[in-house]
């Protein structure tokens, strides 16, 4: 089978590893790929987000499936177009994808469903979304409806925080016509977590839980970012958690798409905020998580083809996936400047060194490779990823790689797993 991964970032690097050894494929590419798939699959220029080009280029390398890594390209209507053109895609269709593109959507779409979320309110008159504030006298998490690469969540402080925010996302537009619309949504107390399911349309295989790690400094200080590293399985999804998540978020989640007319097959990624044994959805991503990817295609046992193919055809009915590795943990390197303006083109020395620890791999996220040379093209650039039985010693597999690697002004954190971890 001929396949095709669309994106750029460390969860396409991830998923290019596993689909790579798979013996039902014969030839991988990614689009456009990064320095890191070129070692694993061809990589081919194109545009994620230029729909056309992309089933051009599917339908030039004779592609059987296509696997599409980031949002946008969902939320623009890529596997439908897929679809029109006869060829095979892992991914919901656009009406689905919507889940993700409108965070006013989607909270609505909880409130329909009875799943439990934050209290919010929407608005698309900035004037009005600040009257509503003030009236309150207390802070609120503003969140831009349309897609921001994750860094469209400020997590306000308190009252002028909160209209500082509007501000920056109604009327300044940080994030372009994202900000077009805005949820203010209560600030959930607890753990968060990750939770995916692939779905087939009408049944749905979990996968295991993680936990990122959003905030850009130790200590969970800083601005928020796409995420500094995750970890899995996080301590605080129990058991009994995770059947509460499946009975209260995903089963009525999944239910609720059929209700309303989609076809949803694909990945969904729950983001959820644990509270004393209680989940609470905090946004519905509907595609790979990243960094997640990472840790749960590390941990992952066997071929992940079946899954993928699974859920594309809308049959998951004979699948149940295997963890072959207890735990596993990444560490991402940042560029100067992240999540702000990053400096790009700067050298990454000690790959090699750091590939040669037991049970590390080093995928990459924001590089481009430069005839012998390695370079930075993005804000998050490396995933330093390490698998294992034991969270502490996968913390210190990968922290010795992390400590292999230099390029200039490179951030990282020291603590992520900080919640199962005995040695933090």
């Amino acid at each position: 089978m001929r396949v095709m991964i669309v994106g750029s970032g460390g969860r396409e690097h991830a998923l290019a590893v596993r689909i790579a050894a798979s013996p039902m494929v014969s030839y991988l590419c990614c689009a456009p790929g990064n320095g890191g798939t070129r070692l694993v699959a061809q990589n081919l220029a194109v545009n994620p987000e230029d729909v056309a080009a992309v089933v051009a280029l599917a339908k030039r390398e004779k592609i059987d499936f296509v696997v599409v890594g980031p949002e946008a390209p969902l939320v623009l209507g890529l596997v439908d177009a897929l679809a029109d053109a006869g060829i095979l895609a892992f991914g919901p269709r656009k009406a689905g994808a919507v889940l993700e593109g409108s965070k006013a959507w989607s909270k609505l779409f909880m409130q329909r469903h009875a799943i439990p979320t934050a209290a919010f309110a929407t608005f698309t008159d900035a004037d009005a979304a600040t009257r509503f504030v003030q009236d309150s006298g207390k802070a609120w998490v503003v969140k831009a409806d349309g897609l921001a690469a994750g860094k469209g969540v400020m997590v306000a402080a308190d009252v002028a925080e909160t209209l500082d925010a509007i501000e920056r996302i109604m009327r300044q537009r940080e994030h372009g016509a994202a900000g077009a619309e805005v949820v203010l949504e209560e600030r959930l107390l607890g753990q968060e977590v990750s939770y995916h399911v692939v779905i087939d349309g009408e049944r749905f295989v979990p996968l295991a839980a993680a936990q990122d790690h959003k905030r850009l400094q130790d200590g969970d200080r800083g601005p928020n970012t796409g995420g500094m590293g995750a970890y899995s399985p996080p301590p605080v999804v129990t058991a009994e958690v995770e059947k509460k998540i499946i009975e209260r978020v995903v089963v009525p989640t999944v239910r609720g798409l059929r209700a309303d007319g989609i076809d949803f097959r694909g990945v969904l990624f729950v983001g959820l905020m644990i509270d004393h044994g209680e989940p609470r959805v905090l946004e519905y991503n509907v595609r790979f998580g990243d960094p997640e990817t990472e840790v749960l295609m590390a941990r992952y046992g066997g071929d992940v083809m079946p899954l993928l193919l699974g859920a594309a055809r809308g049959d998951l009915s004979q699948l149940k996936p295997s963890w072959s590795t207890p735990v596993a943990l990444c560490v991402v390197l940042a560029a100067p400047g992240y999540p702000g303006t990053v400096k790009k083109g700067l050298p990454i020395a000690g790959l090699a060194a750091a590939s040669q620890i037991a049970g590390v791999q080093v995928l990459h996220a924001g590089t481009v490779a430069d005839a012998d040379r390695v370079l930075t093209s993005g804000g998050r650039v490396l995933c330093i990823t390490a698998s294992g039985s034991d969270i502490d010693a996968v913390a210190v597999q990968a922290y010795a790689a992390v400590d292999r690697i230099h390029f200039d002004g490179m951030q990282f954190r020291r603590d992520i797993g900080h919640h199962a971890r005995k040695s933090s």
